[in-house]
């Protein structure tokens, strides 16, 4: 059973960072995807990025572009979503989730594909 497990979230002021970690269990990252995402109040859930070892591709929302950066430690099944330059926009609960492909980058902007599996998320607050 796959288990995803985000952890580090909290409460930043503008202009800070903060890394996210997903841990994942049940499958290994040498064949899946890992995405985040996420979901502002009041707002439709967005893809933010993704990592795929499949094709070596990192896929990033326009939006994050120089700001955000995802990597993974396939030993420790583990991936991280490290954010900078933080900005209240930025504010939402934060999931990472789990499938075979990342989707599609176009124009510059990342399409995420339809994951199967997901976290319980973790809150990030930019605020000062």
């Amino acid at each position: 059973q796959v288990q995803l497990v985000e952890s580090g979230g909290g409460m930043v002021q503008p202009g800070g960072s903060l890394t996210l970690s997903c841990a994942a269990s049940g499958l290994s990252l040498d064949y899946y995807a890992i995405g985040w995402f996420r979901q502002a109040p009041g707002k439709e859930r967005e893809g933010v990025l993704c990592i795929t070892t499949d094709d070596g591709g990192e896929y990033y929302r326009a939006t994050v572009k120089g700001r955000f950066t995802i990597s993974n430690d396939n030993a420790k099944n583990t991936v991280y979503l490290e954010m900078s330059s933080l900005k209240p926009e930025d504010t939402a609960v934060y999931y990472c989730a789990a499938d075979r492909r990342c989707g599609v980058a176009y124009g510059g902007d990342y399409y995420p594909t339809e994951f199967g599996s997901w976290g319980q998320g973790t809150q990030v607050t930019v605020s000062s």
